[in-house]
This record gives structure tokens, C-alpha cells and sequence, in this order.
């Protein structure tokens, strides 16, 4: 029989502490990959990866167009998650991310999908030259 990997986003998964992000903005790390700038932070005693989303105001008046993109990025990152998830739990560390949609245009599935797998391999390699 086989076994099917199951992919989950909880809540336990998101970043929505408001300190949190305010230290993650002034103390993290930060790479832009077009179209996501990336900020990220070594936590300690807290659970192994939580992510945070955006999308600016700014470049986005309408909500229904802020929501839908981070819906978009909410669903690429938990299905491409999972290795960066399981270097986390082998060097025993936790990361907090925030990604912020720098785009002028609302985007289309894939090319998100395709952008969020860069910069999580991008965050893999960061990670894993910080931690060795």
C-alpha cells in the first residue's frame, strides 16, 4: 500500500505575532528574489518554522487582489516546504520568514510556485552554511 505525504499549513505554522515580526524587521536577515523580499531570523525555544505573508497596499489597492496572491504564496510554500522543514528538525534549529510580495501585478499560480521554490532553496542553503 502505499503512503501518501500529506502537506499542512496549521496554525502553529504562521507567524502572526505582531513582536515577532517587529524583531524580524529589525534584527533578521533579508534577500530580495524577484518577486518576494525574504526576511528571516534564528529563534530559539519555539517551534521549527513559521512563516509569515504579505502584500503591499501600496502596489495593491484592491484587498481581493492582496488576498488572493497571499493565498497563492500561502499554498506554494506548503506544498514545497517540506525540505527545508526536515533540515530544520535534523539540525534541531527554528527560523521564522516573512515574505512580502514585491510585484506590480497580480501574478498567476505557477509563476509562484516556480519563484517559492527558488527561495526556499535559497533559505536551505543560507540555513544550512549559518548552522555548519
Amino acid at each position: 500500500m502505499l503512503t501518501v505525504q500529506r502537506y499542512f499549513l496549521k496554525k502553529i505554522d504562521r507567524l502572526k505575532s505582531r513582536k515577532a515580526i517587529d524583531i524580524m524587521f529589525t534584527k533578521g536577515k533579508s534577500f530580495s528574489n524577484f518577486p518576494f523580499r525574504v526576511l528571516w531570523i534564528d529563534v530559539e525555544n519555539e517551534h521549527g518554522l513559521k512563516a509569515g505573508f504579505s502584500a503591499s497596499t501600496k502596489n495593491f489597492k484592491k484587498a481581493t487582489d492582496r488576498n488572493k496572491i497571499k493565498r497563492l504564496m500561502r499554498e506554494a510554500y506548503r506544498l514545497q516546504k517540506s525540505d527545508l522543514d526536515v533540515q530544520l528538525s535534523l539540525t534541531k534549529k527554528a527560523i521564522n520568514i516573512f515574505f512580502i510580495y514585491t510585484g506590480k501585478d497580480v501574478p498567476t499560480y505557477d509563476f509562484i510556485f516556480e519563484k517559492m521554490g527558488f527561495v526556499l532553496k535559497r533559505i536551505i542553503k543560507l540555513t544550512d552554511e549559518k548552522f555548519q
